[in-house]
Order: structure tokens, then sequence, then C-alpha cells
């Protein structure tokens, strides 16, 4: 088994070059290959990126910036694993909780393992944050019927081949959202893995607002519309 983590990148320079290492340095169970996008980046995220020397390593670039989703989509394409994980740059997210997530796959009992978060005082930067994640998850929940906690955690694992075939279509944040409502109208209940967290402050960098939230909300709406109308999600 060979497990392709995806990483799109967008003026990450501050911390991209620990983010790397720090992936590139943990144990896992099965080969990895780490696949860079840098999405357009105007700081100095491309010379940091090439000067990463490790044969792990596959690198892409847009040369504007085209969003999160367009550039894990772009992940996807050059990535040659079984299965994909999208990880992000921004030190939220520990990779040594990878090898947990994988452990239900190679016991044959899950394809799809999400990470859960847990949050708590020290791990989200706000309580709008938090509350937002809870809102568009119920909501998620109660559309297809399913019982998940954490709709937006970013560890999302599953088999290459089935990534493609859901062919979602979101470009920028939307993304994330989008491949739980198709996997959901699908009938595929994520396996989920109790994950470590620390929130970055819009201070230090994040950049997800209420507006993708509300854009959370549309996006599953939408999925279950094209559902109800006969199709399969996609």
């Amino acid at each position: 088994m060979k497990l392709s983590m995806l990483m799109p990148v967008y003026n990450e320079a501050a911390t991209l070059d620990t983010a790397v290492k720090r992936v590139l340095d943990a144990r896992y169970p099965c080969e990895i290959e780490l696949v860079v996008v840098d999405d357009g980046s105007v700081d100095a995220t491309g010379q940091v990126l090439e000067s990463l020397d490790d044969p792990r390593i596959v690198r892409g670039r847009h040369e504007r910036n085209r969003g999160k989703g367009a550039a894990v989509k772009t992940a996807a394409q050059l990535a040659t694993g079984d299965y994909l994980l999208i990880f992000d740059a921004d030190l939220e997210y520990s990779p040594d909780d990878v090898a947990g997530l994988l452990q239900p796959v190679l016991r044959g009992d899950a394809a799809v393992v999400y990470g859960a978060r847990t949050f708590g005082s020290s791990t989200a930067h706000s309580f709008w944050f938090v509350i937002g994640n809870k809102l568009t998850t119920f909501v998620a929940n109660a559309l297809f019927n399913s019982w998940i906690t954490d709709l937006h955690t970013c560890l999302k694992l599953m088999p290459l081949e089935l990534f493609r075939d859901l062919a979602p279509r979101e470009d920028r944040f939307g993304l994330d959202t989008e491949i739980t409502g198709l996997l959901l109208s699908r009938g595929i209940r994520p396996y989920e893995v109790p994950i470590s967290y620390k929130a970055r402050s819009h201070e230090e960098g994040k950049k997800i607002t209420w507006r993708d939230g509300v854009e959370a909300l549309r996006i599953l709406v939408q999925i279950r519309i094209r559902q109800n109308r006969g199709g399969r999600g996609a």
C-alpha cells in the first residue's frame, strides 16, 4: 500500500519547511509520497519548496491563485498512491496521527477514515469557529441521515480512485464540504478516529471566515437536491 499525502500551500513560507519535515520524519506503516502544490503564492513559498530535498516530494504549481480546492485536485492528479490524505502546511495537525488513521484501512474495517477533532480551550481559537463547524456538521447529518462529528477536518483518508470518481467541482474551501457531501450522498460513512489539533487564529494566518460556513451550507443543500433528482451526488 502507498499513501499520497496532498499538501496545498498558499503563502505558507513561514511554516512550509517545518510542516514538510514533520510529515517526512513521522513513522508510517506503509510507503508514502508528499505531493505539494503551490497555489500561486506571492511570498517565498516557491523558493522554500524548491529547496526541500527528499525523493518522496512531488511538486506542482499554479501560476495564479486558484483556491485550496483546485490545489488539492491538482495534487490528486499528480498522486500515484493507492490512498490519499489531505494535509495542510499550517501546523494545525500532527502527522503523528496519520498512522492511527491508517489502522482501520489496514485491518479491513473501513476504506474512508476521518480524523475527528475534539475542541477545547487549547484547540479552538474562537467560540464561533467551533459553533460554525458543529452547525454545518449537524446540517450534513440531517440532510443525509448520518452521524459524523467533524465535517471540516482536513484529515480525510480515502482511496485515490474514489476521490477521482467523486469528481468534486469546488475550487476553494468548499471542496472540503463537497467531498463529505458526495460521500454521504453515496451512503459512504467515514470511520472516525480521534486526532490532536491546534487551531491558528486569523492573526496567525487562518483563512477561513463565516462566509465559508454559509458556502458550506449551500454546497450541502445543492448535493442533497441533486441526490433527490436521482443522481449519485456527483
